[in-house]
């Protein structure tokens, strides 16, 4: 066994990272347990393994005192000063107790050990290697699903992708080649988990910075992302040079740029807006593609304004089912009342007032 156990050991090492030292020192523990639970022994022992020969060896260790107590535990000096004249009381001395059929036991508790490690270290490589990739894109193959997940095999790895991750206009089936963005790689008890998504708004900043070389670069930037996940998104960007148009960039030639994103999220229609410093341009720009003719801060209210809109802009500033409105106060951070250039000048006209409210709709800033 102790050759096998050496080889075991030095390809453990080369093949996946495990210390041999780290996986002796394991071993010593459980086999000082083993020897503990199979001896019924309950003294003071000591494991050594050679690492050079393999050899494993069980000691005793007792303490040097004047008059003993108990035997298992404790030498007398005399019998001290027999085995060596220069032990002292208060020294320990180890006596070889290997018993003559421990190498079985020795040999089950070793491949426990090495199975063990060898899980742990793949564990903990599968951990070291995707949560680099957190917040990251990837490209994953569908495997399989059920109720609750798709699954997806990620370089070897199995990810998973919740339902609210799951883009309401597309069907999974295996094989399919999908880009995902990594959410979460959770330590688990039962091993690492990778979930990933193709709905969080980091997927879409993730693709622009891929298609747009100036947004890799930092010459663009994302300011803030809102997504309605295969519906439509509104995504602000600034300009951090003064000769690049910031929304003509990101679009692209002829829309090229942003239509290549439209057709890798299924035809999900994205708004590319300018942010401004001024909050009142930014929320103008934000209700694109509206016409915007005033927006009026409330007083004493933080983050809240009304939008004036002519007449006949009003369902376009509101949107299909208030998407755009909302969508505007999810990008902008403010809450949101949009009325007409008539209801402005009509006195206490309440009943016509449309309100989006950004903390009822969530952030989604950019990651």
């Amino acid at each position: 066994m102790s050759k096998e156990l050496v080889t075991a050991l030095d390809e453990l090492e080369r093949e996946k990272g495990v210390k041999k030292e780290v996986v002796i020192e394991a071993l010593e523990a459980a086999l000082i347990s083993a020897y503990k639970r199979n001896y019924d022994q309950a003294q003071n022992v000591d494991v050594e393994f050679n690492e050079r020969q393999g050899n494993i060896n069980v000691y005793a260790v007792k303490k040097v005192v004047e008059e003993v107590v108990d035997p298992r535990l404790e030498v007398s000096l005399d019998e001290a000063l027999q085995i060596n004249r220069g032990y002292e009381l208060g020294d320990e001395i180890k006596f070889k107790v290997t018993p003559k059929d421990f190498g079985r036991i020795a040999a089950q508790t070793a491949k426990q050990v090495i199975m063990q490690r060898v899980r742990e270290a793949e564990r903990q490589n599968v951990y070291d290697k995707y949560s680099k990739y957190q917040d990251e894109l990837v490209t994953a193959e569908v495997e399989r699903q059920d109720n609750r997940f798709v699954y997806l095999n990620l370089d070897g790895v199995e990810a998973a992708m919740a339902h609210n991750d799951q883009m309401p206009n597309e069907t999974y089936r295996p094989q399919d080649k999908l880009k995902v963005y990594v959410t979460n790689v959770d330590d688990a008890a039962k091993g690492p988990q990778v979930f990933v998504s193709r709905t969080a708004p980091g997927l879409l900043k993730r693709l622009f910075e891929q298609e747009v070389p100036e947004v890799y670069d930092g010459v663009v930037e994302i300011i803030s992302i809102a997504r309605e996940a295969g519906d439509r998104s509104k995504v602000a960007v600034k300009s951090n040079e003064a000769n690049v148009d910031p929304v003509g960039t990101t679009v692209g030639p002829r829309g090229q740029r942003v239509q290549d994103i439209v057709n890798e999220l299924g035809g999900e229609n994205m708004d590319i807006v300018q942010w401004d410093e001024d909050p009142a341009q930014y929320i103008a720009n934000a209700l694109n593609p509206a016409e915007v003719i005033d927006v009026i801060f409330k007083d004493g209210e933080e983050k809240a304004c009304t939008v004036v809109v002519p007449d006949d802009q009003l369902s376009l500033a509101i949107g299909k089912r208030g998407q755009n409105a909302r969508l505007a106060a999810r990008l902008t951070g403010y809450r949101i009342d949009i009325k007409s250039e008539s209801e402005m000048t009509a006195p206490d006209d309440d009943d016509a007032e449309v309100e989006v409210s950004e903390a009822d709709a969530g952030d989604e800033a950019a990651d």
